[in-house]
């Protein structure tokens, strides 16, 4: 069973984790919500609480096949500045594994090196990285290498469906496509 990581620090944005952790359990891949320490209640961007299972600093590259990190520019800031999620996904890209990121969260890949040429995020964080291979609203997601980048709120579904069918096959993302009614889903 694939296994993917998904990060939470205080200010995540709630909508884009959650979608993100449902859909892709949805598929049957166990989703491993960490924090960045001993606090295992995270409250988001918009004061949902939510409980994770795992500190990070138990985790290594070895344990999952993917690693996702939420947006929300508080949440993406701790996740920038955590030695631990730097490591981890400076460790997925020597290893050719999965990364991916949503709304700010590709300005933490970016501090970790890890952000490939072509990338989309929120409108606006793009000032922070880089303008050079911003593909802005041309793609709710974005592959390029090993990495998948996705805008914000309105495309978690979207990437959640992504991620999936990376990991699980075409079938898997039509069937869970289907179920949700995300046919505006590429």
């Amino acid at each position: 069973m694939s296994k993917v990581l998904v990060p939470l620090a205080n200010g995540f944005e709630e909508i884009e984790a959650v979608s993100i952790i449902d859909v892709l359990r949805r598929a049957e891949i166990k989703v491993l919500v960490a924090s960045l320490g001993e606090n295992m209640l995270i409250k988001g961007v918009n004061g949902i609480t939510v409980q994770t299972d795992y500190d990070i600093r138990n985790i290594n590259s070895d344990m999952i096949d993917m690693m996702v990190l939420p947006g929300g520019w508080g949440g993406t800031h701790a996740l920038a500045d955590d030695e631990n999620v730097q490591r981890l996904l400076r460790e997925m890209d020597a290893k050719g594994k999965n990364i991916g990121a949503i709304c700010a969260a590709p300005f933490a890949l970016n501090k970790a090196g890890v952000l490939k040429e072509k990338y989309t995020c929120y409108p606006s964080v793009e000032e922070q990285i880089r303008q050079e291979g911003y593909m802005g609203d041309t793609a709710m997601v974005v592959e390029d290498e090993n990495v998948m980048t996705s805008r914000g709120p309105g495309t978690a579904i979207c990437f959640g469906l992504a991620i999936a069918r990376k990991l699980k096959g075409e079938d898997t993302y039509k069937a869970l496509k289907e179920g949700l009614l995300a046919t505006y889903c590429k």
